[in-house]
């Protein structure tokens, strides 16, 4: 009996996909590697300047974050950022409103795994990004 084959999905979307400059839902310079987008699942590789960060936004199934390079933050709605750092893993549960992003004097890249539909909300002001624990 022969093993199952590993299924190889090719970098980005679609043909000529690459390093990509996003605003629009997220605060300072981030730019975005997507690994693979669909309906009920997307990846990709982010990394945020310092002190850039995203919107509080949720995702309908949960959301899967590793951290691979610097240090930076995740906040849940209501209560004190939290810091993360190269090796944390981050399970964002379904419907859980939060933003992450990078500390003030680091880049910070994270692997981001999003199960369903990501619905994005207010951008993080300067005072909420401000409130942090040590």
């Amino acid at each position: 009996m022969s093993q199952p084959t590993s299924i190889i999905i090719p970098g980005g979307t679609k043909e000529g996909d690459s390093t990509a400059k996003v605003g629009s839902t997220f605060t300072g310079d981030v730019w975005l590697d997507m690994i693979y987008g669909g309906s009920d699942l997307s990846m990709a590789n982010v990394t945020f300047t310092p002190c850039a960060r995203t919107h509080w936004h949720t995702h309908e199934k949960g959301q899967v974050l590793h951290v691979i390079q610097g240090a930076g933050w995740i906040c849940d709605k209501g209560e004190e950022a939290r810091r993360i750092k190269k090796g944390d893993m981050i399970w964002a549960p379904a419907g859980t409103t939060h933003w992450h992003g990078a500390d003030d004097g680091t880049l910070m890249s994270h692997l981001a795994i999003g199960l369903g539909e990501t619905k994005w909300l207010d951008a993080v002001t300067d005072d909420q990004y401000k409130k942090r624990s040590a």
